[in-house]
This record gives structure tokens, C-alpha cells and sequence, in this order.
């Protein structure tokens, strides 16, 4: 999953936006500012092989274009801390602002985070699965470990059984024998 274009927008006024790559992805991103309603929340678009995530708040949108109609965590994580950032840096100055006044500093702010975001450290959910999975895979390797250390026990406790139990016999056998034994030098005398 990748993030390929980012927009902070007023209505249909672009105050930030950076591009990954080339495309029509700004043209696109008009049209759809125009069909986005001012409440609050979240939703997505689908173009082509695109996916629209954005989010309105205090009417500013928030826009991100990614290639992965699968995920919406990480595209929705990465408009939040983009969400949080503009509204430290800016404040209210954004319900004023001219077009594009904050694309060249702002422009660098949500490089940087595509690039975090389109990153492996971005997603600590899977990562964290990845590990839970890790730990499972290592749990089942001990409890088989156990389970045949457990058959080999089991193996060990027959085995000494019927040790004992042959042991039991020889030294019943040995008693007859000495018995035996000595009934016979008692007749030899």
C-alpha cells in the first residue's frame, strides 16, 4: 500500500498538496472537493485503481490518494497526524488563507510523513501481529516439544515398570534357586 498524493483544502481551495509521482491526480481531486458536503467525518472515493481517503473537520479536508482499496488504517492514521500537524502549524490562518499559501512549507510536512507512511514502521498493527504470530508459532513448537518429552516419559515409566516387574521375578527365581540349593547340600550330607 502506498500513498501516492496528499492535499489539505478549504472547500474547493488547495492550501497544501504534494504529488509522490505524476498523474491527473490533482484534476481528479477538484472534481472530488467539489462533491465532498462540509460535515464532519471520514469517507473514501474509488477511481480507477485509486482509492480517495479524506476527512473534514472544522471545515478543512483532508485528502490522501493511495493505490490499495484494501486498507483504510494507515491512509486514515496518516490524514490524522496530517490533520494534527496542519492545525498546530496554522490554527485558524487556515480558514483565510489564499490558494496553495501553505503548499511549499507544508508541502515538505506531508513528504515526510508519506515517506513514514509508506514506510515498514508506519503499520504497528501488523507488526505487531507478525509478532504475536512469531510467539504463537514458538508457543506450538514448545507444546509439541512437551507432548514428546511427555510420550518419551510415558516410554521411560513403562519401561522402568516392567523392569521392575522382571526384577521382581528374578528375585523371586533367586529365592527358589538359593532354596533350591540348599535342600540339595542338605541331601549331599
Amino acid at each position: 500500500m502506498t500513498i501516492l498524493y496528499a492535499l489539505v483544502a478549504r472547500g474547493k481551495t488547495v492550501l497544501a498538496e504534494y504529488t509522490f509521482t505524476s498523474g491527473n491526480f490533482p484534476t481528479i481531486t477538484r472534481v472530488l472537493l467539489g462533491k465532498i458536503d462540509d460535515k464532519e467525518g471520514k469517507m473514501s472515493y474509488v477511481y480507477d485503481a485509486h482509492v480517495f481517503h479524506y476527512i473534514v473537520e472544522n471545515h478543512i479536508i483532508y485528502m490522501c490518494m493511495c493505490d490499495d482499496m484494501d486498507k483504510r488504517r494507515i491512509p486514515f492514521g496518516f490524514l490524522d497526524d496530517i490533520k494534527g500537524r496542519f492545525k498546530a502549524t496554522y490554527g485558524e490562518r487556515a480558514q483565510t488563507a489564499i490558494a496553495f499559501a501553505m503548499s511549499e512549507d507544508f508541502g515538505r510536512t506531508m513528504h515526510k510523513q508519506m515517506d513514514f507512511y509508506n514506510g515498514a514502521g508506519a503499520d504497528s498493527f501488523s507488526q505487531v501481529n507478525t509478532k504475536l504470530d512469531d510467539v504463537k508459532n514458538i508457543m506450538v513448537q514448545n507444546i509439541e516439544q512437551v507432548l514428546e518429552r511427555g510420550e518419551k516419559l510415558d516410554l521411560l515409566v513403562d519401561k522402568t515398570e516392567k523392569l521392575q516387574s522382571q526384577a521382581f521375578q528374578f528375585e523371586q527365581s533367586s529365592k527358589e534357586l538359593k532354596i533350591a540349593m540348599f535342600w540339595r547340600r542338605v541331601k549331599m550330607y
